[in-house]
């Protein structure tokens, strides 16, 4: 793994008012462990650190810081960020030496994905782990995992065991031999019936003489009404009929 560098300077202030303005002048405060030694209270410009963060794998890099002209190598021990800007506030590192064994998290990488007759079929890669946790030596921690799918089936999983590790290195889990990916089937989506199609043209047919049937229906309904109306016209002529006197009978012929 190719060392980042950074340059920083001993921090001599530590008051809660010295910190705030040194943030202000756009530095970061910080602290470097040591195995034996003194932990060095230090400070690194914000720019630098930002910079440093793009890298996919900040936490698990070598950097070497130069303090004053004093070089070392270290690893980022932890890094704190501003709860509402998420800018970085705080940062410390941790001083390691040639045969120092570290943890670090090192990201898996996939290659030959065109080369895979799972995916060739239209499988899925489904990634259970996109980091693994290692236990190495400081000066041999690898950049990424690689994890080859050629030749890879369709529901296949590929084991740990199945991934060449650098010289020395071990995965903190070492009590099952654990996954990383698998080759999945694609998920099948069942398509509506076209009898359901038939049932809704059903429903309209069924509709449509119940709409028919409406307009005679609004027709008879004011048929009432006209035969009502007819009747009140012979009510209002009854009384006229009944001032009339009655038509004689006929004389019956002797």
């Amino acid at each position: 793994m190719e060392n980042l560098k950074l340059e920083a300077s001993e921090r001599k202030i530590n008051t809660k008012g010295d910190l705030k303005k040194l943030r202000l002048e756009g530095f970061l405060p910080g602290i470097l462990y040591g195995d034996k030694e003194k932990n060095l209270p230090l400070s690194v410009k914000k720019i630098s650190v930002k910079k440093l963060l793009e890298a996919s794998n900040f936490m698990s890099s070598v950097i070497e810081i130069d303090i004053n002209g004093s070089k070392h190598k270290v690893l980022p021990k932890d890094i704190n960020f501003h709860p509402l800007n998420n800018e970085p506030i705080h940062i410390d590192f941790q001083k390691i030496k040639a045969g120092t064994k570290v943890t670090v998290n090192i990201p898996v990488k996939f290659i030959n994905n065109e080369n895979c007759p799972g995916l060739k079929m239209g499988g899925v890669l489904n990634i259970v782990r996109r980091k693994i946790e290692l236990k190495c030596a400081a000066e041999n921690i690898p950049s990424e995992i690689i994890v080859d799918l050629a030749n890879r089936e369709m529901n296949e999983s590929i084991h740990i065991s199945a991934v060449k590790l650098p010289e020395g290195a071990k995965p903190i889990i070492s009590d099952r031999d654990f996954t990383i990916a698998t080759i999945a089937a694609p998920t099948v989506v069942k398509e509506p019936e076209p009898a359901a199609a038939g049932t809704e043209a059903a429903a309209g047919d069924a509709a449509a003489p119940a709409e028919g049937g409406a307009a005679p229906a609004a027709g008879d309904a004011t048929k009432p009404a006209a035969d009502a109306k007819a009747k009140g016209g012979e009510s209002a002529k009854s009384p006229e009929a009944a001032k009339k006197p009655a038509a004689a009978p006929a004389d019956k012929k002797k």
